[in-house]
C-alpha cells in the first residue's frame, strides 16, 4: 500500500511530538493573536506588551491541551474542532473579564474570535505535522 495514502496516527511524518508542537505553535501564534488587538481595539496600545505576553501564554496552554488530546486522535478535522473548542474555553474567561472591566461587550468577539482561530490552526498543525505516539507492535 502507498504510505502517502495512509491515514491515522501512524501516517504522521512529524519530528516533534504533538504536545510539544502544540505548545510551540500556540505560543508563536499567540504573539500574532495579541498583536491583532492593535487592529481590533487601538485603545489598548499602552497595554500591548501584556496582551502579547498573555496571548502567548494562553496559546501555550491551549496548545498543550490540544497536543495531549491529539495523541488520541487520528483525524485532522477532529483536531481542528478540538483546537477551536479548547481555545474558546481558555479565551472565554479572559474575554469576560475584559468586557466587564471595560464595559464593552464587543471585547467578547474581539478576544474570542482570534483566539478560536489560533486554536483551529494549532489543532490542524498539531495533527498534520506532529509525530503520533508510537504504538507497540
Amino acid at each position: 500500500m502507498n504510505p502517502a495514502l495512509e491515514t491515522g496516527p501512524q501516517a504522521s511524518p512529524g519530528v516533534l511530538n504533538r504536545p510539544l508542537l502544540g505548545m510551540l505553535t500556540g505560543a508563536a501564534l499567540g504573539i500574532f493573536d495579541g498583536l491583532s488587538a492593535l487592529a481590533s481595539a487601538p485603545e489598548v496600545r499602552p497595554e500591548i506588551a501584556g496582551i502579547v505576553l498573555g496571548s502567548s501564554i494562553k496559546g501555550f496552554v491551549a496548545g498543550l491541551i490540544v497536543g495531549v488530546i491529539a495523541r488520541k486522535l487520528a483525524s485532522s478535522r477532529t483536531g481542528v474542532i478540538v483546537g477551536t473548542l479548547v481555545a474558546a474555553a481558555v479565551t472565554a474567561p479572559i474575554a469576560h473579564l475584559n468586557a466587564v472591566a471595560a464595559g464593552n461587550p464587543s471585547y467578547y468577539y474581539k478576544i474570542m474570535l482570534p483566539g478560536a482561530l489560533v486554536g483551529a490552526i494549532v489543532g490542524y498543525v498539531t495533527m498534520r505535522y506532529g509525530r503520533a505516539p508510537r504504538r507497540p507492535a
